[in-house]
């Protein structure tokens, strides 16, 4: 183990992979418990027990992997404490001393407890801006492939869901699969089966009918009516890798309304006017406008009613990688797009009484435009 550092800061991180997209990033493996990552000047450092030790060493992306156990040793005669003292606080004292940091940084999630101890400990203790790892925004051609990945998997969830609602029988205000009443928990079920078929987990897939979908983050519960529009947001985490997938499709069982047909149609061509304006060097505001300034023209407001706001309610898109909600945003006031980053654009209007409506796709952002990650056609009318 290299004991010198070319940078007086010492960066640390204390969390699981499976928890952090940081120290996933960082690492490249799954570790389900909390376990210290450094980085000293340029090389990355993963302190592991011994029930990690072997897999971490041999899988993970870390340039050194030192074993808890005896990193624990090393630090009690340095520091000149009991071992049964050393905990994270310590450890991570233990290497700024040893990599000679006056500094550690850490990201802004860091566990607050720990930072209370470090800082107890008299060591100074930056918290860094986010994001931790900037270059996490920027995709490489292996993350994009890991992403589209995930799309495939999104894909799949949408083929069962279409595949269900076109086999449902409509009885009355009911729609009836293989025999029994189609919830939206039972759909979800079907499109996470879907997912995981792929290699892919998804966690709190959206099936949202009627009323329900005018809630763009209510997930869907009871049963599904005909004629209504229903709203399918699956956005699975494929296993292997930690990257997610993220599409919406709006379907309608049944007879749309001219005012349903009219509502579809301004958000796909929302979503069209957004695309055509993404690309490097665009502000993320001007991408956001674009949809805006397409349901403006169509007569399409939104405004508070009550309690609840209605029309576009949310931003155009967020960026897509190992966390489903990461940078950049592309909303009012978000910055200038970057070749490499990943972001969603998927625009919404959602109206009590007529329903909701979200179309989401994936998309890398190029020199010129952007390349789609995401694949599934727009057919929504179902008879």
């Amino acid at each position: 183990m290299k004991r010198k550092s070319s940078r007086s800061i010492l960066r640390a991180l204390y969390a699981s992979s499976e928890a952090s997209a940081d120290v996933l990033y960082l690492s490249g493996v799954f570790v389900p418990d909390a376990f210290l990552c450094l980085i000293a000047g340029k090389r990355s450092i993963g302190i592991v027990s011994r029930l990690e030790y072997a897999r971490v060493k041999s899988t993970s992306k870390l340039d050194e992997v030192l074993l808890l156990e005896s990193v624990r040793i090393e630090a009690a005669k340095r520091l000149k404490v009991e071992m049964a003292t050393i905990g994270p606080a310590e450890l991570i004292r233990y290497f700024a001393t040893l990599f000679g940091n006056d500094v550690v940084e850490v990201p802004s999630n860091f566990p607050a407890g720990l930072y209370a101890a470090l800082q107890s400990e008299g060591i100074e203790v930056n918290v860094a801006r986010d994001p931790f790892f900037p270059a996490r925004e920027l995709k490489t051609d292996e993350e994009a492939k890991a992403i589209r990945l995930g799309n495939s998997a999104s894909a799949a969830g949408f083929r069962v869901a279409e595949s269900v609602l076109k086999q449902s029988k409509i009885e009355g205000k009911r729609l009836k699969y293989a025999g029994s009443t189609l919830t939206s928990e039972r759909l979800r079920y079907l499109i996470d089966q879907a997912c995981l078929a792929k290699g892919a987990l998804a966690q709190h897939t959206i099936v949202a009918g009627g009323e329900q979908a005018c809630d763009p983050h209510e997930t869907g519960r009871g049963p599904l009516r005909p004629n209504e529009l229903i709203i399918i947001d699956i956005f699975p985490r494929i296993q292997a890798s930690g990257y997610h997938g993220d599409m919406t499709r709006t379907f309608l069982k049944g007879r749309a309304s001219d005012a349903q047909h009219q509502l579809v149609g301004a958000v796909r061509a929302a979503q069209k006017a957004a695309i055509a304006k993404v690309k490097a060097g665009t502000n993320g505001s001007s991408v956001h406008k674009a949809a805006h300034d397409v349901f403006e023209y169509r007569g399409y407001q939104t405004e508070k009613q009550g309690d609840a706001f209605v029309g576009f309610i949310h931003s155009t898109g967020h960026g897509l990688g190992l966390e489903v909600h990461e940078a950049p945003r592309v909303s009012l006031g978000a910055g200038r797009l970057r070749k490499g980053q990943v972001i969603t654009i998927e625009p919404g209007l959602y109206y009590p009484g007529l329903g909701g409506c979200r179309i989401e796709d994936v998309l890398r952002v190029t020199g010129d435009g952007s390349e789609k990650l995401s694949s599934f056609h727009y057919k929504w009318e179902l008879k």
